[in-house]
């Protein structure tokens, strides 16, 4: 369970939010909505536990995640705006090191087989530079398929997918849910995601 108790966030000398509350249950999801610059990849970095709020706190399964450490980044998925994938590098490669860099050993053929899975089947050793702005977008989802954390937070996920792929991550989403995870995510489109009990939550000024 994650909850949120009265998070504040100041930038600069902009108050983005304050007095944001929410409680997030196994097999829940949190769709956060809002102008741009109103704050929502700053929530999305507090509640990673990568940005301090101003005041409030997080509780992962009841405990403040300040004092949690590990325990509480081996539970979080996080993926940002950017793609944090190395251009030099395969998607293959790629695959592998992140999963790597989170404890979890992927196989060169289960690399392959998912990488597959997410449409990149023949470009798997093709430096990620090579690859169109989709295709990053999609090696880079490529970690929802092996990771084993049960909170995923995701900012603007379906950003560069074609209508097809985002079906298919809707599906992913969906399917993580089913399993008792629970996600945070960001779009400003509208999408589909059947399984999981949708909260809303709109940041405004």
């Amino acid at each position: 369970m994650l909850t949120a108790i009265n998070l504040a966030c100041v930038r600069g000398d902009r108050h983005l939010f304050a007095n944001l509350g929410f409680t997030l249950e196994p097999g829940g999801r949190l769709h956060v909505t809002g102008e741009n610059g109103s704050g929502k990849t700053s929530l999305l970095r507090i509640l990673c536990g990568l940005s301090p709020p101003e005041s409030g706190q997080i509780h992962w399964q009841g405990e403040p995640i300040r004092g949690l450490g590990d325990e509480y980044r081996k539970a979080v998925l996080y993926l940002g705006h950017h793609n944090a994938i190395k251009e030099e590098l395969t998607a293959l490669e790629n695959l592998r090191t992140t999963a790597a860099l989170a404890g979890i050993a992927v196989a060169d053929e289960e690399g392959v087989a998912l990488l597959g899975r997410v449409g990149l089947a023949g470009r798997e050793d093709l430096p990620v530079r090579f690859l169109s702005q989709g295709q990053k977008r999609r090696v880079a989802l490529s970690r929802l398929l092996w990771s084993p954390a049960p909170l995923w937070i995701l900012d603007e996920p379906f950003v560069a997918l074609d209508t097809a792929a985002v079906s298919w991550l809707a599906e992913i989403v969906g399917a993580h849910l089913d399993r008792g995870g629970m996600a945070v995510l960001t779009s400003h489109q509208e999408v589909n995601i059947a399984s999981g009990i949708a909260q809303f939550l709109r940041i405004t000024p």
